[in-house]
């Protein structure tokens, strides 16, 4: 899935967002760690509902409604801001530092 060139900030469920994220320039085009699923519930047998990908470093960990959150961990564990959702015919992604949604632009 090819990462768009700029992203907006999208309202999440009618609610007024922020008109900005403050840490969408710059973002890079890393390659996903793994295409075969959550990188730790892999390692510990675990399971996910949807995956993330972090857009700052590649990693991919499971989503919120997943038991472990693994993206969401990820995220504050390594100051990496925005993860984007890989599942099939989503163009959306997260920024979990300013709590808004972000669509391709």
């Amino acid at each position: 899935m090819d990462l768009p060139s700029r992203w907006l900030v999208a309202p999440d469920r009618g609610l007024v967002v922020p008109a900005t994220c403050a840490h969408l320039d710059g973002l890079p085009e890393p390659a996903p760690g793994t295409a075969d699923g959550c990188e730790e519930c892999l390692g510990s047998g675990g399971t996910w509902v949807g995956l993330r990908k972090c857009l700052s470093c590649g990693h991919v960990g499971c989503c919120d409604s997943s038991p472990g959150q693994h993206a969401y961990r990820h995220a504050h564990a390594h100051g990496h801001h925005i993860a984007r959702s890989t599942g099939p015919g989503e163009d959306w992604a997260w920024c979990y530092t300013d709590e808004v949604f972000l669509r391709p632009a």
